[in-house]
């Protein structure tokens, strides 16, 4: 490195230290200020308390293998024809939801690389066999994007795809009818909710056609919104379906 370069690295440094003194930084979940080494927008003791789901692993949909359990809680919820689903960490949860929430609903769209960057550490065997995946946002009701103005799985599709590589295709899978909120509706309620709300625009459907097809959301709940996705990526012609979600809903066998 030469002397200029080592000067101009020293001036950058003492700026940023300086501004960090002028304008402290907080960590949009906590509060907390911001460390000099904290980098993005929320602090390291934010992410590093992330309740990240536990290992033993399902291979096929990433859940946590509970010791004296025959079958995984989670798989049984799925399509059939996806083939894996991987996920970081459980939410709701007092360490998980002010992160995503940032994202979700205040707009804060630099999270989603952050996100995006520990949901590939925790891909493991997601991608296999997926050439060249196309990954897809599941789309909110244009009432919804309307409030918004973003859709939070569309800015993860997009993180993960510079990490991974692959296609985001937001405009393969549309909304054809409304649907209302999921929260407080029970997993029965959440699939009639969703059922046949989804298609693949035919003139859309080249784009994925004997392709596998990424899912992208921010939480898996009971599956119910992504298997209506799914059904209607498989009937446009996808050849195989896998799930990539930030956040995962706990089932009753993972309560404590």
């Amino acid at each position: 490195m030469g002397v200029r370069e080592r000067l101009s690295r020293g001036w950058r440094s003492a700026l940023d230290g300086a501004l960090a003194l002028a304008v402290p930084r907080a960590c949009i979940a906590c509060g907390a200020a911001m460390g000099p080494r904290d980098a993005g927008l929320a602090c390291g003791a934010c992410w590093s308390r992330l309740p990240v789901l536990p290992k033993p692993w399902c291979p096929r949909c990433g859940h946590p293998v509970h010791a004296g359990r025959d079958e995984c809680p989670l798989c049984p919820l799925l399509e059939a024809r996806c083939v894996r689903a991987r996920s970081v960490c459980w939410v709701p949860h007092a360490h998980s939801s002010p992160l995503l929430a940032a994202l979700k609903y205040q707009g804060w769209w630099g999270m989603a690389d952050a996100m995006a960057q520990r949901m590939v550490r925790t891909a493991s065997g997601l991608l296999d066999g997926a050439d060249v995946p196309v990954l897809v946002p599941v789309p909110l009701a244009p009432g919804r994007l309307r409030e918004r103005g973003f859709n939070q799985s569309a800015h993860l599709a997009r993180a993960l795809a510079r990490r991974v590589g692959g296609t985001v295709r937001d405009d393969v899978l549309v909304r054809v009818r409304a649907t209302v909120s999921q929260t407080q509706l029970t997993p029965a309620e959440r699939r009639a909710n969703v059922q046949h709300a989804f298609a693949v625009p035919a003139h859309r459907s080249e784009a994925i056609r004997g392709l596998s097809v990424v899912l992208v959301d921010d939480v898996l709940t009971t599956g119910a919104t992504l298997n209506a996705c799914a059904t209607a990526l498989l009937t446009g012609g996808a050849s195989d379906i896998r799930y990539w979600t930030f956040g995962r809903a706990r089932s009753d066998a993972d309560r404590p």
